[in-house]
């Protein structure tokens, strides 16, 4: 596929910029599946991995994130799940061979990968970013191996920390045990010694210093009096995640001022530090089936607020299953209309 060149990113205030310092505004589809007990991208029983990244590239997206879990990284017996006929260079694969080539797919494709740390074993999220089975250092130790593993290729571009801190996570609070800014620095650090070019992408917690609550991930409120200090400057990305109604009800959905209610608390949350021109933000995780009016004003109010504030976003996701639905049907392989012409502005 012919296409500019890619190159490794950095950032400038709260722009991402690409090797000659032109803006460049992630626009990522979620391929989920690696961080699952099959520890592969969903739907290569359906699909080739090439067809898939061309349907992405083809809807408009110019990355992809790529979740996967510790559990899966450390296994050495083939992944699962993955039609012969398909997909016959996959065959007898290690999740980490599966990984190295859903990063090649991408780069044949145009598209750049994100990295996401999703979950530490395969069955869950855990609320903090270890548990006794995979420790802080075991979360370190695979994010240095993926960076150095990918320093020398241009298509990785982020490493996602981990996914969607909550519960118990605190930002800026000093309780080491609890504290996800203060260890985020620490991987952060680790990543960029071992290379410097990886956006460091750091999700926020699920409730402020204040006492208020966001979704899991989508609370950056702490950032303005705690704000991660990186080794390596002009890496961080901050990555909230929101969902609508359907996905998990909060009380700003049934405010009388709803959907208006929604851009102010984005912009306390989040916004403010694209606004004020403090860092860039990602949001990592978006989406929904739009089967009611409530999710459809969600998504009609969240699409115009990341135009007008050209803000990256990752949709969730690429795979029709989950509570989101996605961007093709079950066959794999037809777009979503409806989602389709919803995300037409944020993919010109």
């Amino acid at each position: 596929m012919t296409g500019p060149p890619l190159t490794r990113l950095h950032t400038s205030g709260s722009r991402i910029l690409d090797a000659a310092g032109t803006p460049f505004r992630i626009r990522a589809a979620n391929w989920f599946g690696l961080e699952t007990a099959s520890c592969a991208p969903d739907g290569l029983w359906k699909i080739s991995l090439d067809g898939g990244m061309t349907t992405i590239a083809g809807l408009g997206f110019n990355t992809i994130r790529l979740p996967y879990s510790s559990q899966c990284l450390q296994q050495r017996t083939p992944a699962t799940g993955i039609d012969a006929t398909r997909n016959p260079d996959l065959q007898k694969k290690t999740p980490l061979q599966i990984m190295d080539a859903v990063v090649a797919s991408a780069r044949s494709h145009g598209l750049r990968v994100i990295l996401d740390r999703h979950r530490p074993d395969s069955a869950a999220q855990s609320e903090l970013w270890y548990t006794a089975a995979y420790p802080e250092s075991t979360w370190i130790a695979d994010w240095v191996m993926l960076a150095k593993r990918y320093r020398n290729d241009p298509a990785v571009v982020g490493a996602d920390l981990d996914n969607e801190p909550h519960g118990s996570a605190c930002w800026g609070c000093g309780v080491a045990a609890r504290d996800w800014a203060a260890a985020a620095k620490r991987a952060g650090d680790a990543v960029g010694a071992a290379d410097p070019h990886l956006l460091i992408i750091v999700e926020g917690i699920e409730k402020s210093a204040a006492g208020t609550y966001a979704q899991w991930g989508g609370e950056l409120q702490d950032v303005a009096a705690h704000p991660v200090v990186l080794g390596v400057a002009h890496q961080l990305v901050y990555s909230p995640h929101d969902f609508p109604s359907s996905v998990n009800m909060h009380p700003w959905f049934t405010a009388k001022n709803y959907p208006a209610n929604l851009p102010g608390m984005w912009d306390r949350n989040f916004g403010y530090l694209q606004k004020n021109n403090l860092a860039p933000v990602l949001l990592g995780e978006f989406g929904t089936k739009l089967e009611s009016t409530s999710d459809r004003q969600w998504m009609g109010a969240l699409v115009s607020y990341l135009d007008q504030n050209k803000m990256s976003f990752g949709y969730w996701a690429f795979n029709p299953e989950g509570n989101t639905g996605g961007l093709v049907e079950d066959d794999w392989s037809t777009p979503v209309g409806a989602k389709v012409t919803a995300l037409q502005s944020l993919l010109k």
